[in-house]
């Protein structure tokens, strides 16, 4: 594989995995900084559980990817 291929492979999965974090609606965002928290914490279903897993999938990718554009 050429340096610029796994250059452009690494951007294309960098954004998905930004979009894949950004969909996710776990958290209370800005919400916390005012004291208001929700403690309710269920189990994840459907969509929500295969952005999860999609989101690990592109983080491991991601990681692979840079260690091996590093050794090329």
């Amino acid at each position: 594989m050429s340096q610029s291929f796994l250059t452009i492979l690494q951007i294309i999965v960098g954004v998905l995995l930004i979009t894949l974090v950004l969909l996710q609606q776990r958290g209370s965002g800005m919400g916390a900084l005012g004291g208001l928290t929700s403690q309710f914490y269920g189990t994840r279903r459907g969509l929500e559980k295969t952005i999860f897993i999609s989101t690990i999938v592109l983080g491991a990718l991601f990681i692979l990817l840079a260690i091996v554009s590093f050794l090329i």
